[in-house]
């Protein structure tokens, strides 16, 4: 049985390519979370309106990866501190956020 978690930092695409290379990850897909438009555009997420944050749903096995070390490459590969940018990408879509769906996941977070 497989687990998700979504992960907000920077560019989605680079986000995803970084979880790809993991060992134990076995799906990701890029999209907007946290918003107030359902199904927003790439445009009227950049228009700073929606609320969105450009975000990677990562599916991963437990059995090969855990949580945890899936959290500590992920603060391996953004800087936390940063408000709304990550390298290069600047704005609120591209700000730091962990959705989880799994209540059981918070204590790990």
């Amino acid at each position: 049985m497989t687990r998700e978690i979504y992960l907000a930092g920077g560019c989605f695409w680079g986000t995803e390519h970084f979880f790809k290379l993991i060992d134990g990850v076995v799906d990701t897909q890029v999209g907007y979370a946290n918003g107030t438009v359902e199904n927003p555009s790439y445009e009227q997420v950049c228009t700073h309106k929606t609320g969105h944050a450009e975000t990677v749903r990562v599916v991963y096995d437990p059995e090969k990866i855990g949580l945890e070390f899936l959290l500590d490459m992920y603060f391996k590969a953004i800087d936390p501190t940063l408000e709304d940018q990550q390298g290069h990408d600047v704005g609120p879509q591209y700000r730091t956020g962990i959705y989880y769906t799994d209540p059981a996941d918070l204590p790990v977070i």
